[in-house]
């Protein structure tokens, strides 16, 4: 049986839970909702996991805070004995213009700590990661307070729809494959 493992970033606590850097944990918890599942406080992050297709997904949310994501990646990839082309980790991107989606099989971090930080501790860059665009609407130098800053009306209006979206890559990712889910996903 395939086990997949999608990791949505962010950070821990209600502080942050709406938050522009915690659209990874938005979007791992409406996996979750649509199926049923709940998480539960496991080792380095919160758990939850089902079967759709034939195919297990282990979803994570990091307990580690955003700059620190690599250790709980690792640990749940060797726990699950997922291998590196079935993790997916979802992230926030401001130079995507908002609700953007864009795949990709590898890359650089792109001066994202948590996916510096996983590069680090999976020593590669070769692992497939969403982005999803929180665009660029903030002054020079004020980057980090924009991040994380709170949705916004307009924004929280549109992630009704971009949510639900973003669901269907997961497990398209799973039982589509990566490249599918590029060409069926991607810019939209």
């Amino acid at each position: 049986m395939k086990k997949f493992l999608i990791i949505g970033l962010g950070n821990i606590g209600d502080k942050y839970a709406e938050t522009r850097h915690n659209i990874g944990f938005k979007i791992v918890d409406e996996v979750a909702e649509e199926h049923n599942v709940t998480f539960e406080t496991e080792k380095l992050g919160d758990v939850a996991s089902f079967r759709y297709k034939g195919r297990t997904f282990v979803l994570l949310k990091p307990s580690t805070f955003m700059n620190l994501s690599g250790k709980a990646v690792k640990y749940w990839m060797d726990k699950e004995k997922i291998a590196i082309e079935n993790i997916l980790v979802i992230t926030d991107d401001v130079n995507l213009d908002f609700g953007t989606i864009r795949l990709k099989a590898k890359g650089s971090a792109g001066g994202h700590n948590g996916l510096k930080d996983i590069q680090e501790k999976l020593n590669t860059q070769q692992y497939a990661r969403f982005r999803f665009g929180v665009g660029a609407n903030y002054p020079i130098g004020r980057q980090v307070d924009f991040v994380l800053g709170e949705w916004n009306k307009e924004e929280k209006s549109q992630l009704i729809e971009r949510l639900p979206i973003s669901a269907k890559i997961i497990t398209s990712f799973g039982t589509a494959g990566l490249a599918n889910t590029m060409n069926a996903f991607n810019g939209k």
